[in-house]
């Protein structure tokens, strides 16, 4: 069903993007002497398409528009593909064939096992050839080194004054609303179980606590399995980590004190708050890498543009 739902709306924006133009032998868009076919272009959104449908199961119209954007996109990729190959020829580059040999070699060991017959049969089973996939490697080598040679992440500098500015006009995104340390116990309501035996167990382990036995103690024996070694800590959370009616009762502790249970439906929860942190602004130390690779990858993204740009001013790129 999934699949024909795929297709469907694969058809209807064939129909939608093509309804004034003719379609002449299956050619989508010319790149100099070279062509790209709507063959290819399906070839390349059919995978993800599939994970778009279970996405959009209930919103077909906006499926079909995301399938359309997608559709552009590869588009576009096979395009600045083609544009690439082209300038590596033009430029009269050379790619020594031990490099192909080479790459397929480790291909085959590290996804087939070493063996040679695995991949054969694997691209026989797609109406592939060996040369066919000989041609993909070499054009994947030119493609990838070539990128690396106009857009390497090695040629975009950030400097410390770019970092400081985008902070300094970004604060809103480094806010941080009011945190505690927490560490917590929950005796989950067994189905069947009597009603009040989970609050039984809570209330005596509560006991305990209040008795001297401390906290992670106890949580170290009663929390859930993948927090006992750490004694039920939880780490730093903001209210969003709470059902509201857990987070009322974790944000009105101070640094130390620890909750009365708190019975829910499907547990009962102790909680104990080890340290507050107040809603803040994460410095700028902090968030130096995250700024620093948002800005590199804004920057790469400008200059392939301005490369892919360029390499079309000089070509002749047809839409059909």
């Amino acid at each position: 069903m999934r699949l024909i739902r795929i297709f469907a709306a694969l058809l209807s924006l064939a129909a939608l993007g093509q309804a004034q133009t003719q379609i002449i032998n299956g050619v989508n868009v010319v790149v100099n002497d070279a062509v790209i076919t709507f063959d290819q272009v399906e070839s390349a959104v059919i995978p993800i398409a599939e994970t778009l449908a279970s996405e959009y199961r209930n919103d077909m119209p906006g499926f079909q528009k995301r399938l359309q954007q997608l559709r552009s996109e590869k588009i576009e990729d096979l395009i600045q593909d083609k544009l690439v190959l082209d300038e590596f020829k033009t430029a009269g580059y050379m790619l020594p064939e031990s490099f192909i040999e080479d790459a397929i070699r480790e291909k085959i060991h590290k996804q087939y096992y070493g063996e040679r017959s695995r991949l054969i049969k694997e691209l026989q089973s797609q109406g592939l050839t060996f040369e066919m996939f000989r041609k993909h490697e070499r054009e994947r080598i030119i493609i990838g080194a070539m990128r690396e040679q106009n857009i390497s992440m090695q040629k975009v500098l950030i400097s410390p004054a770019k970092i400081s500015t985008f902070y300094n006009s970004h604060k809103e995104e480094f806010k941080i609303g009011d945190q505690v340390r927490l560490r917590m116990i929950s005796i989950n309501q067994m189905p069947g179980a009597d009603p009040g035996s989970a609050k039984r167990m809570a209330e005596e382990i509560l006991r305990k606590i209040e008795g001297g036995v401390p906290f992670a103690e106890m949580a170290g024996v009663y929390a859930t399995s993948s927090q006992r070694a750490e004694g039920g800590d939880r780490g730093w959370v903001d209210r969003t980590y709470f059902k509201a009616e857990l987070a009322d009762v974790a944000f009105s502790l101070k640094a130390g004190q620890h909750s009365k249970v708190v019975e829910l439906a499907e547990a009962c929860y102790l909680m104990q708050v080890d340290d507050v942190r107040p809603a803040h602004v994460r410095s700028l130390g902090d968030v130096r890498s995250e700024i620093e690779k948002t800005l590199r990858s804004a920057e790469q993204k400008r200059l392939q543009k301005k490369w892919v740009d360029r390499l079309k001013a000089k070509s002749f790129v047809r839409y059909f």
